[in-house]
């Protein structure tokens, strides 16, 4: 199950969220039938993008990510709720690159350090609030950071991670999480920059102790409230009838009469639905 555990650490100065999102990224994996460096990107940016719709205000407020950089992997668009329903895909899923030096999936390469990062929030309000900022280095973590940083004025420490096994399934994959909360001391902005210097391997850390064992780990025994997000699609038939209402009978006729039906694919989970004339004339 996937677990998202937050709490408020270091005199109640800094929040602290630890992520395990394996069975999420696994899902991703069978939906998209991802690589594993495909899989790594997308899973990374669909850990931290679950916790940016933790930070949502009501259930219905909606979160779009998209990473446009100049990898090969494309770009990678997220969507995301207040209540943790998680979808993404990313443009070539099935791109595949050697490792690094070090041994490690080459996410950077996949996506990219070149290009923008862009986060949209629809909150019930006009106009939806969105910012932006350029990549720095393609690892998604520190993209995040930058992003933090440049567009809302927090500061943040970002660690993710997904790992693979040799069966191409996903074994590990989470994020631990730290913002400054504002009137921070500078003795605990340092002591949680240390905590998360001496982090490493965060996607090994899930795989062996899990989300609760990793929050342990850190800081103890502390409470913390507990969340469940998942990967779930909100494509449905009655929703992409409302897409075709919206096109108009004359246009969906003369798709069918060109192709012999109107098929529409959904993105997030491959899913297509398929309508002939007469499904096009109980629309109208």
């Amino acid at each position: 199950m996937n677990k998202l555990l937050k709490t408020l650490i270091l005199e109640n100065q800094l929040t602290l969220a630890v992520l395990d999102t394996t069975e999420m990224v696994n899902d991703a994996i069978k939906i998209h039938k991802l690589s594993p460096v495909c899989a790594a990107a997308l899973g990374r940016a669909l850990t931290v993008s679950t916790f940016m719709s933790s930070n949502l205000k009501n259930q219905i407020d909606k979160l779009s990510v998209t990473i446009a950089g100049n990898g090969v992997g494309g770009k990678i668009t997220i969507c995301g709720n207040g209540n943790l329903d998680m979808r993404g895909y990313i443009d070539n899923p099935q791109v595949d690159l050697p490792l690094r030096k070090d041994g490690k999936l080459d996410v950077g390469s996949c996506v990219g350090k070149e290009g923008r990062l862009t986060i949209t929030r629809s909150m019930g309000l006009k106009e939806p609030y969105s910012g932006s900022s350029r990549l720095v280095t393609g690892e998604i973590a520190e993209d995040f950071t930058a992003y933090y940083a440049l567009s809302e004025q927090q500061p943040t420490a970002i660690a993710l991670g997904v790992k693979i096994g040799k069966d191409l399934t996903c074994v590990g994959a989470g994020g631990v999480i730290i913002q400054a909360l504002p009137g921070a001391s500078e003795e605990n902005l340092i002591k949680a920059e240390e905590v998360m210097q001496g982090l490493k391997n965060v996607s090994t850390l899930i795989e062996e102790k899990g989300a609760e064992g990793v929050l342990k780990s850190l800081f103890g025994d502390i409470s913390y409230n507990e969340y469940n997000p998942k990967y779930n699609c909100l494509c449905s038939k009655e929703y992409i009838e409302g897409v075709l209402i919206s096109l108009g009978k004359a246009e969906l006729q003369d798709i069918i009469k060109k192709e012999g039906s109107v098929k529409v694919s959904c993105q997030f989970c491959n899913t297509t639905y398929e309508f002939n004339e007469e499904d096009v004339s109980k629309l109208f």
